[in-house]
C-alpha cells in the first residue's frame, strides 16, 4: 500500500532513505556514499529543499558496484560501463551490471589461439601459403596479425585443415568450405538464439535491467546449462548429416558400379554373340567349300571311272578281234600249205 515519504509528502509505495539511512542498508559508510555520488556512479537524488532522498533504485545500485568491486571490477571500469548502460543500455552493460555478464558472455567454446611465426605458417602449409589464401584466412577470420606474428583463432580449426592440406585437399579449397560452413553455422546461432530469446527470456516480460536479484541469478543459471547443449546439438546433428549424407552417397556408388557392370556385362554377351555369329558363318563358308570340293572330286572319279571302262571295252573288242583273227587264221593255215 502507498505510505507516506519520510518528508511528510504522500509517496507511491516505495521507500526512500536519507543519505545516512541507504549508507546504512548498503553496508557501507556515509563518506563512501558521497563518493560514489561525486564519481556520478549514483543517479541523482529527489531534493526537497536542502535534503536528498534515494530510493530502493540508488540501493540496489550500490549493491551492484559492491558486487562488481568484489569481482575485481574498478570504479573506473564501473563507472565506463554504468555509462555505456544508461546511454546505449547494450546487452553487455546490462549483463555485467546484473552480474550475467558470465551467462551472456562467456565463450561458448574452448578454442586456443595459435601464435606463428610467417615461417612456422610456411612450414604448415607449403606453397598454399601464398598470398591470396592469407587474405581469405584474413577475410573470414580464422588469421590476425599481431606485429611479425599471425595469430590462428583456434586450434581445432588448425589442425583440421592441416589434416586436409595433408590428404591433398588444397589450402584454397579448405577455406571456400570454411566460408560456406560460416553460413550455415552463423544461421544456426541465429536460430538457437531466437530460441532462447523467446522461450527462456521471453516468458520474463520484464526488461534486464528491472529483472530482482533472485529471477536473474536464475536465469544466470538457466544459460549456463543450455550453453553445452547447443554444441551438443550441433555436434549431434552434424553426425547424423554426415551419416545420411555418406549412407546415400555410397548407395548412389555402389548403384552405378551395378550398373557399370551390368552395362560391361550386356556388351560382352553381345560382342560374343558376335563373334559366334562370325564364327557360324566362317563354318558354314567353310562346310560349303568343302562340299563343293567334294562334288569336284566326285566328278573327277566319276570322269575317271568313265575313261577306265572305254578303255576297258576297246581293249575287249581288240581281244575280240585278234581271237577271231586268230582262229581264221587257223582255218587258212593248213590251205597255204
Amino acid at each position: 500500500m502507498d505510505q507516506k515519504g519520510t518528508d511528510g509528502t504522500e509517496g507511491t509505495g516505495a521507500r526512500e532513505y536519507r543519505v545516512e539511512e541507504l549508507a546504512e542498508a548498503a553496508g557501507i559508510p556515509v563518506r563512501t556514499l558521497r563518493f560514489y555520488r561525486e564519481r556520478r556512479l549514483l543517479p541523482p537524488p529527489r531534493r526537497v529543499g536542502r535534503i536528498a532522498w534515494y530510493s530502493d533504485d540508488h540501493l540496489a545500485r550500490l549493491r551492484t558496484i559492491t558486487a562488481l568491486l568484489e569481482r575485481g571490477h574498478t570504479l573506473g571500469g564501473i563507472a565506463d560501463l554504468i555509462a555505456a548502460w544508461e546511454n546505449g543500455r547494450t546487452l553487455h552493460g546490462v549483463a555485467e551490471l546484473l552480474g550475467l555478464d558470465g551467462a551472456l558472455t562467456a565463450p561458448w567454446s574452448d578454442e586456443t589461439p595459435v601464435r606463428l611465426t610467417p615461417q612456422e605458417l610456411a612450414d604448415y602449409y607449403g606453397d598454399d601459403a601464398n598470398a591470396d589464401n592469407l587474405t581469405v584466412g584474413l577475410e573470414l577470420g580464422y588469421l590476425m596479425v599481431d606485429g611479425q606474428n599471425i595469430i590462428h583463432v583456434s586450434r581445432n580449426l588448425l589442425n583440421a585443415s592441416l589434416a586436409l592440406a595433408r590428404e591433398g585437399v588444397p589450402l584454397s579449397a579448405v577455406l571456400a568450405a570454411g566460408r560456406e560452413v560460416r553460413g550455415h553455422v552463423d544461421a544456426m546461432a541465429a536460430l538457437f538464439t531466437n530460441v532462447i530469446k523467446e522461450h527462456v527470456l521471453g516468458p520474463l516480460g520484464t526488461p534486464l535491467e528491472d529483472l530482482p536479484p533472485d529471477e536473474a541469478q536464475r536465469l544466470s543459471a538457466s544459460l549456463d546449462r543450455l550453453r553445452p547443449l547447443a554444441k551438443e546439438i550441433v555436434d549431434a546433428e552434424m553426425a547424423l548429416a554426415m551419416e545420411r549424407r555418406v549412407r546415400a552417397e555410397v548407395e548412389e556408388w555402389m548403384q552405378q558400379q551395378a550398373e557399370a557392370a551390368a552395362k560391361r556385362e550386356q556388351q560382352e554377351q553381345q560382342e560374343q554373340q558376335e563373334q559366334g555369329t562370325d564364327r557360324d558363318a566362317d563354318r558354314s563358308q567353310a562346310e560349303d567349300h568343302s562340299q563343293a570340293d567334294d562334288h569336284t572330286h566326285a566328278g573327277t572319279a566319276q570322269a575317271a571311272d568313265g575313261h577306265g571302262d572305254a578303255g576297258g571295252s576297246d581293249r575287249r573288242d581288240g581281244d575280240h578281234k585278234d581271237g577271231e583273227n586268230d582262229k581264221g587264221g587257223g582255218e587258212d593255215a593248213p590251205a597255204a600249205d
